[in-house]
């Protein structure tokens, strides 16, 4: 795995504009009187729609990502785009919310303490105390949320309350089992992760994998997806699959599958922190 790149010194500068000539000619001139050297470069014109989205990422030494911003203002107004610009070093505060299925925590546990992702975690938070242990012993913050019909409103306001005062930039959904309200989708809106055990929509509910074995599939998937008000329907960010036969039973069908969904949302995460990610209306454009 390559270094993290020096704080301060590299940057990625993302954006969606209507299309227009001379896009890539402003923001590669920008780069270069701001004395950058660009690394990587992606863009994608969406025709049906006129949309351009371009993510850049280039090196520049003695300027921070707030003159880069001020200065990058201008040009983003002659072309009507939203626009985003981050120290690429920097690593993204990520809450990491989860139920009583750990497979996806401890990979994301893991692979945050090796390095792989550039993620910090400043608490993870759970409905039940299955996992207090897990994250007592990486010395992460756990945060027991318990939740019913009655207290859902405190319990996310209390979600919100730390996702305020731990400056979350992320929060990740590792299987966690409660249905979020509208209200709180919205205020998350493009900041949330949420991984789904199918290629959505189907075997939504209870024991997937028993549903998937009872129909005898040959392939199983998982979803990761930004959440919003429409129950696992949010823009996809990965999906993934895994062949299967009649040999395997629940059991080892629902191990594979917990496979898969690991992969996934690691993948979704990481592109997600290294700003690869772009929304196109109920879709999204992924710069690998």
């Amino acid at each position: 795995m390559a270094p993290l790149p020096a704080a301060g010194h590299e940057y990625v500068l993302t954006l969606t504009c209507p299309e227009a000539p001379g896009i890539v000619f402003a923001v590669s001139r920008f780069v270069m009187t701001q004395g950058g050297n660009i690394s990587a470069s992606q863009q994608f014109d969406d025709r049906l729609t006129d949309t351009f989205f371009m993510r850049v990422q280039f090196r520049a030494e003695g300027v921070t990502a707030e003159s880069l911003r001020q200065d990058f203002g201008a040009i983003a107004s002659q072309f009507a785009m939203a626009w985003q610009l981050h120290d690429l070093h920097t690593p993204t505060r990520t809450l990491i919310m989860v139920s009583r299925f750990g497979h996806c925590l401890n990979d994301l546990l893991f692979r945050t303490g090796t390095g792989t992702l550039n993620l910090e975690i400043p608490g993870i938070v759970s409905n039940h105390r299955d996992f207090e242990a897990v994250a007592d012993a990486s010395g992460i913050p756990f945060f027991h949320v318990p939740v019913t019909a009655e207290t859902k409103p405190e319990a996310e306001a209390r979600l919100l309350e730390l996702v305020d005062s731990l400056d979350v930039d992320l929060v990740v959904l590792a299987r966690y089992m409660q249905v979020l309200s509208n209200e709180l989708c919205g205020k998350l809106e493009g900041r949330a992760i949420n991984i789904h055990h199918s290629f959505l929509p189907s075997f939504k509910g209870a024991k997937p994998y028993h549903q998937a074995h009872t129909r005898g599939v040959k392939l199983i998937g998982a979803t990761a997806h930004y959440v919003t008000s429409d129950l696992d329907e949010g823009p996809i960010i990965e999906q993934d699959v895994a062949r299967v036969d009649h040999s395997l039973d629940p059991a080892d069908m629902t191990a594979a599958g917990r496979d898969v969904e690991a992969q996934v949302l690691a993948r979704a995460i990481r592109w997600h922190s290294e700003h690869r990610v772009l929304l196109d209306r109920n879709r999204t454009v992924v710069f690998r």
